[in-house]
C-alpha cells in the first residue's frame, strides 16, 4: 500500500464533517490528527474506506487499545451479541436482574479463579471500574473504627488509572496527561515506581532475574510515615500502561502485598489493560505465585499475592462493548454491607448502563473462550515471536537502533514496547505505518505493540518488520 489512500466523496465529505466536529481521544479540534475511516474489519485487520476497487487492509497491532483478544468480527462474539439483540438490549439491573448478568458473573469468577474474590460490581467503562474501586475502599474503612479517618491512596509514580477525576488522583502528578488538574485533585501519597525490566524472570525466554531490594525503600518510607492515613494501595500489577509501559519485576508486587498485609492496608490492582491474559499470565498478578514457584519457595513459605479489589475491562467484552467489572473479597464486601456502615449497608453507585444485557452476552462469550484455554498458547507464541523478531534484532548493536535512536525495548506476553530517546512524530509515524499496511499509535517516545491473540505468524512477521524499517526511517528522518 505505497500509493496515497483517496477517497470517493461521500467518504470525503464524512471526514471533513468528523474533522470539523469531533473531539478524537487526546488530539486537537482545531488542529487533529489525520485519521483514516473504516468500513469493516475481520480478524486482526482494518478495511479502510477508500475509493479503491480492492480492500485496502492494515492490520491492527493495537487491539484497539488492548481490548479485541478474540479479533474482529468474531462469529462466536457476533452469534452471541445478535441472540441477546433479538430478546432485549437493556434493562436496569435496579429491581431486576437478567441470565446474562448472572451468567457473565459465574464464568468472570471462574477465569479469576481466586476464592477470595467473589463479590462483583458491574460498571461500564475501565475508568468508572476505578472510581468504584476507590469509593469501595473509602467506605469499607469507614466501617472500622481504626481505619475510618484513612482517606488516602498510596500508588507509585508513572501510574496510569483513566481520565474521570479519581482516577486522574492517583495518576503519576508530573509525568501524565492530567498534571494541569492538579491543583483540582484529591491529594494522594506517591511513591518511587520500581525499575523497568526488559523481561520478567518468568518468561520463557530466560530474562535475568535481578531483583534489588532497594526498589522499595522509598515505599516502605511511605507505609511508614502514612500508616494511619491511607486507605488503599492501588498500581497496575507488573506492567504500567499508559503511564510508560514499563514492566518490572514481580517481587515489587510481592513487597507491596507484604508490606499491605503488615499495616492492615486494601490492596487494589488495576488489570483493565494486564488483564485476560496479556501479560502471559491470565492476571497479571499471578506472575508473583509463578515466579515464587519458580525459586522452590514451598506454597506454605510464599506470600499469597491477590487484590481485595480487582478492577477489569477492555478484553472483558474483547471489545464489542464498553463494560468493566470490580471485584472484590469477603473483608471488603462484609464492611461495606454492614448495617453499621454510614449508607446503612448500601454501596452507592449505580451507573443507567450497568449491567447492560448486550454488554454481557458478549462477556460471557468472551470468558467461554478464555476459558477453553487457547488464550495461554496464543500468547506464549506471540510472546516468543516478538522476543525473535523484534526483541533480538533491536538489541543487536550491529543493526543501528539501540543506543541510537531506540533506549529500550522490552516484551512482556503479547506485548512488545520500543521506547525511543526523541518524542515520536505521531502524524509522521501514524503515515509510515498505514502506508505499510499497519496500525500502530505512538505516544511520546514510545511505539509499541499489543496484538489480538489470534494474529498469525504471517501477520506478525509484518507488524515486526514494518516497526524495524518505520524505525531505521525515523532515524534517517531525525538525523537529516
Amino acid at each position: 500500500m505505497s500509493q496515497e489512500i483517496s477517497y470517493t466523496p461521500d467518504v470525503a465529505e464524512l471526514l471533513d464533517f468528523d474533522k470539523k466536529h469531533i473531539w478524537h481521544p487526546y488530539t486537537s479540534l482545531s488542529s487533529p490528527l489525520n485519521v483514516y475511516p473504516v468500513k469493516s474489519a475481520h480478524g486482526c485487520k482494518l478495511v479502510l474506506d477508500t475509493d479503491s476497487p480492492v480492500d485496502v487492509e492494515v492490520i491492527d497491532a493495537m487491539s484497539s487499545w488492548w481490548c479485541v483478544i478474540h479479533g474482529y468480527n468474531n462469529p462466536e462474539l457476533n452469534e452471541a451479541l445478535t441472540k441477546q439483540m433479538l430478546k432485549f438490549s437493556h434493562v436496569l439491573l435496579g429491581g431486576f436482574t437478567h441470565k446474562g448478568a448472572v451468567n457473565l458473573v459465574q464464568k468472570l469468577l471462574k477465569v479469576i479463579d481466586e476464592p477470595s474474590l467473589q463479590y462483583c460490581f458491574l460498571a461500564d467503562s475501565g475508568s468508572v471500574a476505578v472510581e468504584v474501586a476507590l469509593k469501595m475502599a473509602l467506605q469499607s474503612n469507614m466501617s472500622g473504627e481504626a481505619t475510618k479517618n484513612r482517606t488516602k491512596f498510596l500508588t507509585i509514580k508513572n501510574g496510569y488509572h483513566g481520565d474521570t477525576f479519581g482516577a486522574m488522583s492517583v495518576c503519576d502528578p508530573e509525568n501524565s496527561m492530567h498534571h494541569i488538574y492538579n491543583d483540582r485533585l484529591s491529594e494522594n501519597i506517591f511513591s518511587q515506581a520500581p525499575s523497568i525490566v526488559d523481561g520478567l524472570p518468568t518468561s520463557q525466554n530466560g530474562f535475568e532475574d535481578h531483583w534489588n531490594a532497594e526498589e522499595v525503600t522509598d515505599l516502605k518510607k511511605q507505609f511508614e510515615l502514612h500508616s494511619d492515613e491511607i486507605c488503599a494501595v492501588i498500581l497496575e500489577p507488573i506492567l504500567q500502561g499508559a503511564g510508560g509501559l514499563r514492566p518490572y519485576h514481580p517481587q515489587f508486587l510481592i513487597e507491596v502485598q507484604k508490606l499491605c498485609n503488615q499495616y492492615d492496608v486494601l490492596f487494589i490492582m488495576d488489570e483493565i489493560a494486564t488483564g485476560f491474559g496479556r501479560t502471559g499470565e491470565i492476571f497479571a498478578f499471578k506472575h508473583c505465585q509463578k515466579y515464587q514457584d519458580q525459586r522452590g519457595i514451598s506454597p506454605s513459605d510464599q506470600i499469597k499475592v491477590v487484590p481485595d479489589i480487582l478492577c477489569v475491562g477492555k478484553g472483558l467484552t474483547s471489545g464489542y462493548m464498553t463494560m468493566s467489572a470490580v471485584v472484590v473479597n469477603d473483608k471488603v464486601a462484609s464492611r461495606i454491607s454492614s448495617p453499621n456502615s454510614p449508607t446503612g449497608g448500601c454501596f452507592m453507585h449505580g451507573p443507567t448502563f450497568m449491567g447492560n444485557a448486550l454488554a454481557c452476552s458478549v462477556a460471557e462469550k468472551s470468558m467461554d473462550i478464555l476459558l477453553r484455554g487457547e488464550w495461554r498458547k496464543q500468547v506464549s507464541a506471540i510472546e516468543d515471536q516478538i522476543y525473535r523478531e523484534l526483541y533480538q534484532y533491536i538489541k543487536n548493536p550491529d543493526n543501528g537502533l539501540i543506543g541510537t535512536v531506540v533506549k529500550r525495548v522490552s516484551v512482556i506476553g503479547a506485548v512488545g514496547i520500543v521506547e525511543l530517546y526523541k518524542k515520536t512524530d505521531p502524524e509522521w509515524f501514524q503515515k509510515k505505518f498505514i502506508s505499510k499496511g499497519v496500525h500502530i499509535r505512538p505516544f511520546n517516545c514510545l511505539c509499541y505493540i499489543m496484538p489480538p491473540y489470534v494474529i498469525t505468524t504471517e501477520e506478525l512477521t509484518k507488524v515486526n518488520q514494518v516497526l524495524i524499517e518505520v524505525l531505521h526511517e525515523w532515524k534517517s528522518h531525525i538525523n537529516q
